[in-house]
């Protein structure tokens, strides 16, 4: 029989940590002096106690390791369980949402997907503004850590690769998974105060640049202002795009760099076809923003720059309604946002490595049809792909396109128009934040939608935040057989 405890032990802990993070918010709410602070008080306590108490409960189960089954449920049941309390300072707070308001944001905070339900943010207390920007954080290096440890041993959507690519390639450069863990947190740590001083260069307060500067390298989106980064310089946006970019990137690899390899980054396949990827769809954008619609070359480049970086990384961030912007663009933005940036960063959706592996599989079948006696294998940075990965990779494909066909169906039944469905469909999967058409497209917010199509956009932010097969897996019969 499947022993939970030691799932349960983890999950408990980390629901503990977050109570304890919720200190933070009471202390800008209370330097404030809006009187908010009891409510970070109350949402510490229940959540600080709650998790002690789980954690109390399953101590006597905890191991040495986990199963395949308990790091199913353990990855999972995280994501699951977290928002469940995150939710509380928005339900308790100056928002007063209900809890399946409440729920929809604090999933998207943490999934890092950048979905709003609360308008007026312009005049919410500091701590409230804070905490959403504070949960993206978290959520960020968790993902990170989880995509590095947990998704390559358990093979989720060529995810596998990386167990070589990662922590061995280059030099071998660190014994332990742990280890690697460890200092991605310090480099976490260090963009992100990098990038907070660099938007303080550029005119943004204090407390701006340490909430936008969390969201930015989490690649979140959210922001302190209804009109997210219309509301500052148009310099911020280049320090914007700077930072989202190097969130994108595999922290492995400055992992690596630290470590005194000087070229892993750029000598990482996935990071150059990201940053080409970026290139050529800034060109177009550019190109048509500045000659077509006849916009001056700076602010044609810079918004393209940031809003088409903004929805790759799938950060979700908005400088201006590029639902104005034409037909084809807003095409180019829906298709760009399906993209992704690089396996082990704060990015997600599809992500670029497999669209290189698929189409390494198809420059392969190619061949093999033009000679059929020849022995060809896919490669990836120079070595042989097997079989299992590129069967992961296409299975990863179906259910993404499968998925979020369905969840477009489930949305338009709500009531949903086919624009606002399939949008918010995509959105939710590829965790990217605003999606297209008047309501939620990135002049709007979700709050207009009713229940459940905001249970249904909050599953899909799970299932694509854990690359879809590690959430699937534990809902089959063979799964909790094995």
């Amino acid at each position: 029989m499947l022993d939970l405890r030691p799932v349960g032990y983890v999950i408990g802990l980390l629901v503990m940590m977050l109570g304890v993070a919720m200190l933070l918010p009471l202390l800008v709410d209370l330097a404030e002096a809006r009187g908010h602070w009891p409510v970070f008080l109350q949402s510490a306590l229940i959540t600080a106690l709650t998790g002690g108490l789980i954690a109390l409960a399953c101590a006597n189960g905890v191991q040495e390791g986990l199963t395949i089954q308990q790091t199913f449920l353990l990855t999972t049941g995280v994501w699951l369980a977290l928002p469940v309390f995150g939710a509380l300072p928005f339900m308790l707070g100056a928002t007063e949402l209900r809890f399946v308001d409440a729920f929809f944001e604090a999933m998207s905070g943490l999934t890092t997907t950048g979905s709003t339900v609360i308008a007026g943010l312009d005049t919410l207390p500091k701590g409230l503004l804070l905490w959403r920007g504070l949960m993206q954080w978290i959520g960020g290096v968790g993902i990170i850590v989880v995509a590095m440890v947990f998704l390559p041993e358990l093979r989720v959507g060529g995810m596998q690769i990386f167990r070589a690519e990662g922590f061995d390639t280059m030099g071998k450069i660190l014994p332990r998974a742990t280890t690697i863990a460890a200092q991605v947190s310090y480099i976490y740590v260090g963009i992100t105060l990098a990038c907070a001083m660099s938007y303080m260069l550029f005119g943004m307060n204090a407390f701006d640049a340490s909430v936008h500067s969390m969201t930015t390298v989490a690649t979140g989106g959210f922001s302190n202002y209804d009109a997210s980064f219309g509301a500052f310089s148009s310099g911020t946006e280049y320090v914007a795009s700077l930072f989202m970019v190097l969130a994108a990137l595999p922290f492995v690899r400055y992992v690596q760099l630290l470590n005194g390899n000087n070229w892993a980054v750029f000598r990482d396949a996935q990071v150059r076809g990201f940053l080409m990827t970026i290139a050529v769809l800034v060109v177009i954008c550019a190109g048509v923003l500045a000659l077509a619609q006849d916009r001056a070359f700076e602010p044609a480049f810079r918004q393209a720059l940031f809003n088409i970086i903004s929805i790759v990384s799938g950060t979700g961030y908005a400088s201006a309604d590029y639902m104005l912007w034409g037909s084809f663009l807003v095409a180019l933005f829906f298709f760009a946002g399906l993209i992704g940036g690089c396996a082990g960063s704060t990015a997600c959706s599809i992500k670029i490595f497999r669209y290189q592996l698929l189409f390494a599989s198809i420059r392969t079948q190619m061949r093999r049809i033009h000679s059929p006696n020849g022995i060809f294998t896919p490669r990836y940075q120079g070595r042989p792909v097997s079989e299992d990965v590129l069967s992961s990779v296409m299975s990863f494909f179906v259910f993404f396109v499968v998925t979020m066909g369905l969840l477009a169906v489930a949305l338009s039944m709500t009531g949903l128009d086919m624009v606002t469905a399939l949008s918010g469909a995509a959105s939710a999967l590829a965790n990217i934040g605003p999606g297209l058409g008047p309501e939620i497209g990135p002049a709007g917010n979700f709050s207009g939608l009713n229940d459940t199509a905001k249970w249904l956009l909050a599953a899909g932010m799970l299932i694509g935040r854990l690359e879809l097969m590690a959430v699937y897996a534990i809902l089959t019969i063979g799964f909790w057989r094995a």
